[in-house]
């Protein structure tokens, strides 16, 4: 027997050396652990306490592995210390997505050194290690720190402090860190304290850590690799809004949470380090295997949240200019820089800094502004303060861009980050529920800049086709989500970065343009100066910019408003969707309800009782009339009737600034076909833009009848105006009415309906494509709607059209300096391919070879689909699976085939012998995906049935489970499709 254990209780030797063995077990587990769910060494004499670990942990961004920690060495004299078994995490502040609010932070010293070196390319392992000290204001005693980090190693945390006031920030002592341990799903680190932080002090929390350098995501920090005068190079940049901060540094990641940052960045000697302030100096340091290091420091910023805090390490050239004696500098791979490509973009930037300036009388706080061309940034361009970060096709001007809409994009989204400046840099939102507040209003002035720079742009139109429509198409009462969402609504960080969409950026910059019209110009701006100057390196709510623009309107007394402008806003940012304004011509009443996908009769919705506040600005027999509010759900307004006289008639929302739809009765639909029939030039283009616009999509979703809609198009044969064309085709040359074969009954109608009234349109256009085309390069809206021209009439059959193409395609076979006129080239790279054989279609095969940008490559790829000709796209798709002669990396070949009417039978076909091919080169996704494109036309359950079979052996269980429902959507969209393609038809044969 052996000696008694301490507790009383004697155990066997056996038992004993199973319990060790055991015990040994679960320390390697645990060490395990350790190393999966972080670590971080503590100061000399602190203790390691229990790690807890959550259920499921968020994976690195771009779908990386988290690098494999090991334990690093903490502070000299440190002792060795060993992970402890404890329980799971119990419920705390961890578990919520907002930070307690026990510390501000006011200043960070932050330093990072990435191992990037210009002769170890490539870097697939690429890592970086830091060190940042934080001083803290203690707003409530506590002894529980937290802070966001995620996918970083803690390699030591210390909390010194309380700092002594008027010593030059000198210690007092040291707070004892007991434990570090992260929260992954709210992505905290936690330092348990061995005392609580006591209020009003300050503190210091120093910590040091490395992380990964991301190359297959663009966020955090991350690596390009690219070609530069012929060699292969990289560069390091970042990208921390919304939540990426955390990823690069320990930091207090929240937008209202401002401090200052003192900045160093540790570099390769051969490389040049630029931040969001300029160079302060520079140092040399050797690492441990005695390499020189250049140790860059930079000026102090202001206050501004972490997601605005950037990085760059680069081998660039650049090209400056100096704006009110602030330098600008541009930067760009060496060949682009000599060969002028960034010019465009650095003439125009100080201009725009200056008209935003002048406009709100706040001058831009940085001494200079550097601009950096990523050769791969997904997030195209990030306003980043004193260091804005580019996808280099979003900034950088080719001489072959002259004939693109690409100098108009260049324009606009340089105005959308400089206003970024104001909106969101000088004056942050609150929290990402109202992230409308930077990205809305730096969309909206976007409009204004272009305009004041070219007056005569058509800035309505312009802001209509890029801005309205897109949103107004995706916006319903059931789906969509408000502007301004409550921050209760918020449970994860995922849901931050989906605010970064279409409501955000479209729908907030609408909701400018509506408050500015309502108001005008004068005030609007008045107003959004003193919120401007009020908030200046602060933080805002909604409510405070309505609060300015109250502020606004009780200063004067000309603008009466029908409530509030909290009450009128709010109606509409705080609920989804938007109202369709009927007006009863002979009554003079006008009533709101709420737009839904496919109404059905007496369609009511709870969440959408309440009503929108709308301001109807009006014109009447061409002239305009005084605005009036819709603050009901109907109202009358005698001066909105009509008389019997052909001359009368109404639109309401005048040049498309209400966020609205507009219906009319049967009499008021009739009055402007009858205006349109007589004279199209009374109404405006923009109206004339909206008229179709609205017709179309209320008669699709059974708010009209289509023959209404389709009466607005009787006049086209006078249309000269490209953009309104535009609208027409784009909702009534649809693909399912002229190419799939349930309407073959449709197509010469509709061809003989359409090019009749096409011709004049077509030889306008046509004529200038032959002989100068260089006078379209200023035209933005021909430039974005030449394409839809050009594919109806070679669609429909436009004998002139076909001809062009063959022309300019054999043109620029024979002569490749000949460039095809970009706005039409994939039209004509498509008809010269349909239109020809083999020979064509190797040429264009051989070209691909040449080509080394993605875009032209996937050009070429959709234009190689265009065959007619069955076995050519067979070899195609064969060439394809087998990645030879080329990989066709670029885009799905056989889903490219398959979406063409030929293609679809063809791919049929191929799937039938190549399916497992298939599968292996695309993955078993594309097998349904396919499913879907071939089935694009069914309408029976037979037709149903029979897909399932001839794709049954193809597909896993959970995607024959799947499909099936999908399949029936088809079909039963399919079918009311088909009501409403036999109700266009019957119009078509009475009206042609």
């Amino acid at each position: 027997m052996g000696p008694p254990s301490s507790s009383g209780f004697y155990v066997s030797r056996g038992v004993a050396l199973l319990l060790a063995g055991l015990a040994a077990a679960l320390l390697l587990a645990l060490a395990v652990l350790a190393a999966l769910y972080g670590h971080c060494a503590r100061a000399p004499g602190s203790k390691l306490l229990d790690r807890w670990v959550p259920e499921a942990a968020p994976s690195p961004p771009g779908g990386r592995e988290e690098p494999s920690p090991t334990w690093k060495p903490g502070p000299a004299g440190a002792p060795e210390v060993s992970a402890t078994p404890g329980p799971r995490r119990p419920p705390g502040p961890w578990d919520q997505l907002r930070l307690p609010p026990w510390l501000v932070p006011l200043h960070y010293e932050l330093e990072l050194w990435p191992r990037l070196r210009p002769d170890e390319l490539p870097t697939p392992e690429l890592r970086f290690s830091g060190r940042v000290n934080i001083t803290v204001r203690c707003a409530a005693a506590t002894a529980l720190l937290l802070l966001h980090s995620l996918f970083l190693d803690c390699e030591g945390a210390e909390v010194r402090g309380p700092l002594s006031p008027g010593a030059g920030d000198a210690t007092v002592g040291r707070v004892p860190v007991n434990d570090v341990w992260f929260a992954l799903d709210m992505q905290y680190m936690v330092l348990e304290l061995g005392e609580a932080l006591q209020p009003g002090s300050r503190y210091e929390l120093q910590l040091s850590f490395s992380g990964p350098v991301y190359q297959d995501a663009r966020e955090g920090l991350f690596l390009n690799v690219y070609t530069d005068q012929g060699e292969r190079r990289a560069l390091l940049a970042s990208q921390l809004e919304p939540t990426f901060a955390r990823n690069v540094f320990p930091c207090f990641d929240e937008p209202a949470l401002k401090a200052t940052f003192n900045i160093t960045i540790i570099h390769h000697p051969s490389y040049v380090a630029l931040s969001n302030m300029p160079q302060l100096g520079q140092s040399e340091k050797r690492d441990v295997n005695g390499s020189k290091w250049t140790v860059t420091t930079f000026y102090t910023t202001p206050h501004m949240p972490t997601y605005l805090a950037a990085f760059g390490i680069c081998d660039y050239d650049h090209v400056n200019r100096t704006e009110r004696g602030k330098e600008i500098r541009i930067w760009a791979r060496k060949d682009a820089i000599a060969n002028g490509n960034a010019d465009f973009a650095l003439n125009i930037t100080g201009p725009i800094f200056s008209f935003l300036e002048d406009l709100f009388n706040i001058s831009y706080p940085l001494p200079k502004t550097d601009i950096i061309a990523l050769p791969n940034f997904d997030n195209r361009a990030m306003e980043n303060w004193g260091l804005l970060m580019f996808d280099e096709s979003a900034l950088l001007l080719q001489p072959s861009d002259e004939l693109t809409e690409k100098k108009a994009m260049i324009a606009y989204i340089l105005s959308h980050e400089i206003g970024h400046q104001w909106f969101g840099n000088l004056v942050t939102m609150n929290w990402w529920n109202n992230i409308w507040l930077n990205e809305g209003f730096a969309s909206y002035f976007e409009f204004g800049i272009i305009n004041y720079f070219n007056p005569k742009f058509p800035k309505n139109e312009v802001f209509f086709s890029n801005i309205l429509q897109g949103v107004l198409s995706e916006d319903h009462a059931l789906v969509s989500r408000a502007v301004s969402m409550k921050v209760e609504n918020f449970t994860e960080t995922s849901e931050i970065n989906e605010l970064f969409d279409l409501f955000t950026y479209n729908k907030g910059a609408s909701m400018a343009r509506m408050l500015s019209s309502f108001l005008n110009e004068n005030l609007f701006i008045n107003a959004l100066k003193s919120y401007l100057e009020t908030f200046s390196y602060s933080n805002a709510e909604q409510d405070d910019l309505w609060r300015h623009f109250q502020m606004a309107i009780d200063d004067q007394s000309k603008i009466l408003l029908p409530a509030s402008v909290k009450s009128i806003m709010d109606s509409w940012t705080h609920q989804s969707g938007f109202p369709v304004i009927t007006l009863n011509v002979s009554t003079g009443i006008i009533k709101q309800e709420p737009f839904y996908l496919g109404k059905v009769k007496n369609q009511t919705l709870l969440t959408h009782n309440d009503t929108w506040i709308v301001p109807i600005l009006w014109i009447k027999n061409g002239i305009m009339q005084p605005l009036v509010w819709l603050d009901k759900s109907s109202k009358l307004f005698p001066e909105m009737q009509v008389s019997d006289s052909d001359h009368d008639w109404v639109i309401l929302n005048l040049n498309m600034t209400g966020y609205y739809r507009v219906n009319y009765d049967k009499l008021g639909w009739k009055k402007l076909n009858q205006q349109l029939e007589k004279n199209s030039k009374a109404i405006p283009v923009i109206h004339r833009l909206q008229l179709i616009y609205d017709a179309f999509s209320l008669s699709k979703n059974n708010y009209i009848e289509i023959e209404t809609a389709l009466d607005l198009t009787k006049y086209l044969a006078e249309e000269d105006e490209i953009i309104v064309w535009h609208a027409v085709l784009v909702n009534l040359v649809t693909r399912d009415l002229v190419s799939d074969t349930n309407n073959y009954d449709i197509y010469p109608l509709l061809k003989k309906y359409v090019l009749k009234r096409l011709t004049s349109i077509w030889n306008i256009y046509s004529t200038i494509i032959r002989e100068n085309v260089a006078v379209l390069q200023d035209d933005y809206l021909a430039l974005v709607s030449l394409e839809k021209l050009f594919e109806t009439a070679c669609r429909l059959g436009l004998e002139d059209c076909l001809q062009l193409s063959r022309e300019l395609f054999k043109n620029w076979v024979n002569h490749p300096e000949n460039e095809i006129p970009y706005p039409i080239k994939n039209v004509i790279l498509c008809y010269g391919i349909a239109l020809g054989n083999d020979e064509e279609w190797d040429f264009l095969l051989n070209a691909y070879a040449n080509k080394t940008m993605e875009e032209e490559k996937i050009q070429l790829a959709y234009a190689m689909s265009c065959s007619k000709d069955p076995w050519i796209l067979n070899r195609y798709m064969e060439y394809a699976i087998m990645m030879a002669p080329f990989n066709f990396n670029e885009t799905n070949i056989i889903e490219v085939v398959a979406e063409s009417e030929v293609g679809r039978y063809v791919a049929k076909d191929f799937l039938a012998n190549n399916w497992q091919a298939v599968s292996e080169r695309y993955g078993t996704q594309s097998l349904v995906t396919l499913m879907y494109i071939i089935g694009r036309t069914i309408s029976t359950d037979v037709q149903i049935t029979e897909l399932q079979q001839f794709f049954h052996h193809m597909l896993e269980e959970h995607q024959r489970l799947t499909v099936q429902a999908k399949l029936q959507i088809i079909k039963t969209e399919n079918l009311k499709n088909k009501k409403r393609n036999d109700r266009i038809a019957a119009w078509l044969w009475k009206n042609t």
